[in-house]
């Protein structure tokens, strides 16, 4: 934390020229990588620090509240160690962290991409999209369904089977595409297979339920958790930048009405902007710290546990998203022109976009409250299975 407090200059020093080349820059990145900040969920056994759940959002939220693109490629990379350290077969782990933890990898996990089963590996071939942090990437992520023939491969619940396959960056093509909205220091541009078909050894992938070789219990509760705790911390820095910077604005601001501060209805509306967002936080910390109890007890997280961090992660969201549309209305003109609350607002209704929100995963958190899902059910990326 002390070490994210020490950068935390550095980002906003650089959040300006990331947004106009479109991904982080060389200095920032390097200076990650300098002092290792990037390692903080890595395996220990992969030389990493293996941080718990709440330490390391901690940190996130502390460096998105300095750049919403920085947090949201910190989270990114750090998922991206955490699963390649975890759940890598030793074979892949000695080729991946061959030269300690200093790795790199980005990519889609959401299934885009065709393979086909073959001796010693897959074949595969497809186009993904949103690689965020791929510039300056290594190794390359991609979630693709496995295939039976021309047909997909279905799991015992008759659900399509999905492999994750890792392979050096060498071996796709990027496309210079990520002209959006907001989170534009991402990078997080479209990327395909070269040529035909690539083939990606066994030792570099695993099936979506796989198991973890290696690193504490916390990584049992796979990449559904790593995910929702990666979103969740980005949301939670962005959130409080909004208010910090809309209270800012507040007590300087004047126009014909005078100063924003003195109004009897912001006063009222700030108020409850910061209740909801307190609230919203809160809920968001408590779920996260229940699991690390029973994580601390060496037990597995339960069904109703990973349920509530993914509902949590919605419900921030929702709450962010529309205290920036009242810190962007309240602002009078003010987030019309470049600054850091247009930033934060263009920031978060970019992150609300994301498909880790959609309506169906809420909905199986629902059914998961109410007592219908099955005693073997099991979250998986995007719904719950069983």
């Amino acid at each position: 934390m002390a070490a994210a407090e020490r950068l935390a200059p550095l980002v906003e020093a650089e959040a300006d020229e990331a947004e106009r080349i479109y991904h982080q820059t060389d200095r920032l990145m390097a200076e990650i990588r300098r002092i290792g900040l990037h390692c903080f969920l890595t395996p220990k056994a992969a030389g990493g620090h293996e941080l718990d759940y709440v330490d390391a959002m901690r940190i996130v939220e502390r460096l998105s509240w300095a750049d919403g693109s920085t947090g949201w490629c910190l989270m990114v990379i750090g998922i991206q160690a955490a699963q390649l350290g975890s759940f890598l077969s030793d074979a892949g782990v000695g080729r991946v962290f061959s030269n300690g933890p200093d790795i790199i990898g980005a990519g889609q996990g959401v299934p885009r991409g065709r393979a086909r089963p073959v001796d010693g590996g897959y074949m595969v071939k497809g186009t993904w999209s949103y690689g965020s942090g791929i510039h300056h990437a290594e190794w390359i992520h991609s979630g693709c369904f496995v295939m039976d023939g021309d047909k997909m491969k279905l799991d015992r619940f008759g659900k399509p089977e999905i492999v994750l396959v890792h392979h050096p960056k060498s071996e796709i093509e990027v496309d210079g595409n990520w002209d959006v909205l907001g989170l534009r220091g991402t990078g997080s541009y479209d990327y395909s297979t070269k040529g035909e078909e690539l083939f990606v050894p066994a030792d570099m992938c695993w099936l979506l339920d796989a198991q973890p070789f290696r690193g504490g219990i916390q990584y049992t509760a796979s990449i559904v958790a790593l995910s929702t705790w990666g979103h969740t911390g980005w949301a939670l820095g962005v959130g409080r930048r909004i208010l910090d910077e809309l209270n800012k604005l507040a007590r300087t601001r004047t126009d014909a009405f005078g100063i924003l501060a003195n109004s009897a209805s912001f006063k009222q509306a700030y108020a409850e902007a910061e209740s909801k967002f307190r609230a919203a936080r809160a809920l968001v910390y408590q779920a996260w710290e229940d699991m690390g109890e029973t994580f601390a007890h060496g037990n597995r997280a339960t069904l109703e546990q990973i349920t509530l961090t993914r509902m949590a992660m919605r419900h921030l969201h929702d709450v962010i998203s529309e205290i920036s549309t009242f810190a962007h209305r309240a602002a009078r003109g003010a987030s019309l022109r470049p600054s850091i609350l247009q930033r934060c607002y263009r920031d978060i209704h970019s992150g609300t976009q994301h498909i880790f929100l959609s309506d169906e995963i809420v909905q199986d958190c629902g059914r998961v409250l109410l007592g219908g899902a099955s005693k073997d059910a099991e979250w998986m990326i995007l719904n719950l299975r069983g």
